[in-house]
């Protein structure tokens, strides 16, 4: 460590100035185009080539494989049902598990987390599709007016991949200046309350699946709520087909993730229950269900791979904003989710390479007829709890995605999308479940409840995007609001300690603070600072007044409360408001007296105040109107002759005094002091010292 200090009379404060990142920093400052250097950065990255290397079979490659293939299970529903919401077709889906994961081991820090689709991206980027291309557009000329689905569902894509690329743009730019604090102003109030809402969004979006209605599309503000009013005008027309299936099906997903989940110690791996689209698919295709009951099915899956296309650049200005919060909310739940695995395992994820290595899997993606990806909640739970440690099973799923594109994609054309709603449906469990924190904010943190119900709410009634937008700025009023509005508070010494605490808190815990005295409880007001009604006995007793005890009902012992050990500084005066009572009950006793520190707001200021300590432990940085008004401080108080000092100032605070020039004459750095307690003692000497030069005049 390097340190530096600066001295004034008898005390000395030290300062940290390098940490040893930062000396590693400077070491290697002038050294960019080193070996050393250059392999650091590639590693930084590209972190494959960090990992991969060491990589230990005997340990991991079982785990790594079952994992895998867990994971792949689920990509394979999961991937269709998504699709539809982004209005694309199910094939867009498995492509969209099956590139971005490959990319993502070559670039990602997290071990555990599983990127692909998930249903509030999906649903986002399913409003800009339908926003861009809605079926008003794609009418036939003829007699009967009907939607050219093929022209639709062609362009739609192109929107999607326009979308995800740029979005992808954005990250990557974010990440490589290293932005990634950028998520840090997403809350997790704010987060969750948008992720519950988007849940509504997705369920809402599904239950003409479920009832078998063909809705009419909305879109702009209070969508979901034009939406659910047409559902229930259409219920009388509910297909019974699609309600049975769904009822079926949502019944089995539910009992059986319910067994896996409360016998998941016992079950070497949780039971993949979203093979149940293989069951449906037999089921529908040899009962003739589509024929006979005209059941609505997912339709053509081609087989094979699609060869890459680039983005149309076109779009880009329409869906700039759209982009932008597509980036910003996928970087927000993959960062979310890789640090609390990695928290939980042991290692270290970085923020900015996370930002970048999703942007490559959008931007690259969407060359690949990919839409937006972000991780998973439930299909990273399943890559954990099955063994999984590395990034290897992300490849060993994208092996069963592409197997099932190459060869038995087209054995899901029957697939009810009734079943594909429903797995959506029990999937978002884990999001509902978030309207909990209402019950656990409103005792914990009102501000922080009052930042998800706006975010809840504006979510809903202003679709995703400019719910986004308006929690985003909701949440920054809250933070200029609090840094406007600021606590401060006035502190006294704990009897026999260097301890400093807030007088009004200081109640709450005094039950924990017993101090032992000779005499009876000494009772202070918080409201003034005074040193002056105590006077030095011998320098070791302070006696007050018979007069003033009389006055005050208070009996001072104060033995041992020599400047050395810090005890002089009794810095509030004695409320005179104390009870006759409270006064013989305590004089009488023979018990350990309390410590008691009570305010009084009726007070007034005292005229004898002479000294003034700033705790400025707290603070990480001062600005320039900061300093000008500190300035302004110590001139108007230096005028009444009262002195001011800074304790506890941080080692960055300090080197911005100096740079702004706040040290001069009239505010030397003799005011400073490493604790409150050195600036107490400082006080009391230089009171001491002036009384004794009186005395000797």
């Amino acid at each position: 460590m390097a340190d530096r200090c600066w001295s004034s009379g008898d005390f000395v404060v030290h300062r940290e100035v390098l940490d040893e990142n930062r000396l590693d920093e400077v070491a290697q400052k002038g050294t960019w185009c080193s070996v050393p250097k250059l392999k650091h950065m590639v590693l930084t990255w590209i972190p494959i080539l960090a990992w991969l290397p060491g990589y230990s079979f005997r340990e991991n490659a079982m785990g790594d494989l079952i994992s895998g293939c867990s994971v792949g299970i689920m990509h394979l529903p999961q991937g269709m049902a998504y699709a539809f919401l982004a209005s694309v077709r199910p094939v867009f889906g498995l492509y969209t598990s099956l590139y971005p994961v490959l990319i993502y081991f070559i670039f990602g820090t997290s071990r555990h987390i599983s990127i692909g689709t998930f249903a509030v991206i999906s649903i986002m980027v399913g409003g800009v599709t339908e926003r861009l291309a809605p079926d008003s557009d794609f009418m036939t000329n003829g007699t009967n007016r009907t939607v050219n689905i093929d022209a639709r569902d062609s362009y739609r894509v192109q929107v999607a991949c326009s979308l995800t690329a740029l979005a992808g743009i954005f990250q990557i730019l974010l990440g490589i200046v290293r932005f990634g604090f950028v998520v840090t102003y997403l809350s997790e109030p704010l987060a969750r309350g948008y992720t519950t809402a988007a849940a509504c969004h997705v369920c809402v979006s599904q239950l003409k699946y479920l009832f078998g209605v063909r809705p009419a599309r909305f879109a702009g503000p209070f969508a979901i709520i034009y939406t659910l009013v047409d559902i229930c005008k259409l219920l009388p027309q509910t297909r019974a087909p699609e309600l049975v299936i769904s009822l079926v099906a949502i019944t089995v997903l539910i009992v059986v993730k319910e067994i896996n989940e409360r016998h998941r110690q016992k079950l070497p791996l949780p039971f993949p229950i979203e093979l149940l689209v293989v069951t449906a698919t037999i089921i529908t295709h040899f009962c003739g269900l589509p024929a006979t009951y005209r059941v609505d099915v997912v339709g053509e899956i081609p087989s094979g791979l699609k060869a890459p296309r680039a983005p149309d650049p076109t779009l880009f200005s329409q869906i700039i904003g759209d982009a932008f919060a597509v980036a910003i909310v996928g970087y927000a739940i993959t960062i979310s989710l890789g640090k609390t695995f990695a928290l939980k395992h042991g290692y270290k994820v970085d923020s900015n390479q996370e930002l970048v290595a999703v942007g490559l899997c959008n931007a690259i993606g969407a060359c690949f007829w990919c839409y937006a990806v972000t991780s998973s909640l439930s299909r990273s739970l399943v890559q954990e709890s099955t063994g999984g440690r590395t990034q290897i099973a992300g490849v060993v799923s994208s092996v069963v995605v592409l197997i099932a594109v190459l060869k038995i994609g087209s054995l899901f054309e029957d697939l009810p999308k009734a079943v594909l709603s429903t797995i959506v449906f029990v999937n978002l469990k884990g999001m509902f479940k978030q309207f909990m924190d209402v019950s656990l904010l409103w005792k914990t943190n009102k501000v922080d409840l009052l930042v998800w119900l706006v975010t809840f709410v504006s979510t809903i009634l202003l679709n995703l995007d400019m719910g986004l937008a308006v929690s985003i700025g909701f949440s920054m009023l809250t933070i200029i609001f609090r840094a406007q509005v600021p606590r401060y508070s006035i502190l006294g010494n704990v009897p026999d300690t260097d301890l400093y605490l807030d007088m009004e808190t200081y109640r709450a815990v005094r039950a924990i603070l017993r101090i032992t005295h000779n005499k009876t409880m000494i009772h202070l007001n918080n409201t003034f600072i005074s040193l002056r009604d105590l006077e030095l006995n011998g320098g070791n007793e302070c006696a007050v007044t018979k007069e003033k005890c009389n006055q005050t009902e208070v009996a001072l012992d104060l033995t041992n409360t020599s400047p050395s050990k810090g005890q002089v500084n009794w810095a509030y005066q004695a409320d005179t408001n104390m009870s006759d009572s409270d006064s013989d009950s305590r004089s009488h006793t023979d018990e350990a007296p309390e410590v008691l520190y009570q305010g009084d707001e009726t007070s007034t200021f005292r005229s004898d105040i002479h000294s003034v300590i700033l705790d400025m432990s707290t603070t990480s940085s001062v600005d320039t109107v900061t300093v000008k008004f500190m300035k302004t401080i110590f001139r108007e108080f230096k005028e009444v002759d009262m002195d001011i000092y800074l304790a506890s100032c941080q080692v960055c605070v300090v080197e911005q005094l100096e740079k702004a020039d706040f040290f001069s004459e009239l505010v030397p750095k003799s005011i400073l002091f490493v604790s409150v307690h050195d600036a107490v003692l400082h006080v009391l000497r230089k009171r001491e010292g002036d009384k004794c030069d009186s005395c000797y005049i």
